[in-house]
This record gives C-alpha cells, sequence and structure tokens, in this order.
C-alpha cells in the first residue's frame, strides 16, 4: 500500500473543495511504482484509492462541481445544520457543534476504484473535501492506494 498525506488550505470559510486533482496525480504516481514492484494495487495500474480524512468536522462528497452543485450541498446542510447556538457541543466558533455532527452525513472517508492508474469516477463526479468548522484553517487528507 502507498499512502500520502496532503494539505487542503480552508481558510476562515466554510466550503466544498474540489481534491480530484491531487487524487489522480497520487494515483498515477502509486499505480506507475506498483507496476515497478512497488506496494500497492495488482502491478497492473489497478487497486482501490481511499481518501480519509483525519478531523472530526469534515467529510466527503463524490460530487459533481461546478455546476452549482457545491452551492446546493452547502444550502442543504445549512439547512439540516444550522449555524446557531442549539449545539451542545458549544465551544469555537457560533454553530461549531453542527461541524461535529456532519460527518455523520457525509463521512470521513471515501474508496473509489483504480482501473489502468486512473481514477474510474463517473463523468460527472469529483472527489471533493466538505468543511464548514471556520475554526480550521488548514485540512490534511490521507490518500492510499493499495
Amino acid at each position: 500500500m502507498k499512502t500520502e498525506i496532503i494539505e487542503v488550505r480552508t481558510g476562515h470559510r466554510e466550503g466544498v473543495f474540489d481534491l480530484t486533482g491531487e487524487c489522480e496525480s497520487f494515483v498515477a504516481n502509486a499505480a506507475a511504482r506498483a507496476a515497478g514492484g512497488a506496494a500497492g494495487g495488482d502491478g497492473d495500474g489497478n487497486g482501490m484509492l481511499n481518501v480519509f480524512v483525519p478531523h472530526a468536522t469534515a467529510g466527503l462528497a463524490i460530487i459533481e462541481l461546478g455546476s452549482g452543485s457545491d452551492r446546493d450541498l452547502l444550502s442543504v446542510l445549512a439547512e439540516v445544520l444550522p449555524a446557531d447556538d442549539r449545539w451542545q457541543h458549544a465551544h469555537g466558533s457560533r454553530g461549531h457543534g453542527r461541524s461535529h455532527v456532519m460527518p455523520a452525513f457525509l463521512p470521513p472517508s471515501a474508496t473509489v476504484p483504480v482501473v489502468n492508474g486512473r481514477l474510474a469516477l463517473g463523468t460527472w463526479q469529483s472527489i471533493a473535501l466538505v468543511d464548514l468548522n471556520v475554526d480550521n484553517q488548514v485540512r490534511q487528507i490521507r490518500l492510499s492506494f493499495f
């Protein structure tokens, strides 16, 4: 298995952040190493990419980006998980507790097939970090190819 940690700078705003390019680069490199006999995949560039966010307040989505779906997702999350004072987990910025509930809706991991060294995503699918936590500016994402 090949694994690597990337960082995503989210700033002080909630958002949906595209990870697809970083995932594609990682998989291409990992699949090429696997073909050369290094651990990960089956040696033919086939395997699985696991994306994991080791944070209690962020999640992942496989979603179409750039068409407004990302804004729609944030809008739905704002309705389901409002940034108000109802949350028992109440430290940090107003509504911070919702960020701790969000991973129950958008899990912190996703697995995508890799075929011939390429992500086997659908035509309009992208891999995205979803972060409602405005208190953290940098997120780490663990990519693993096996």
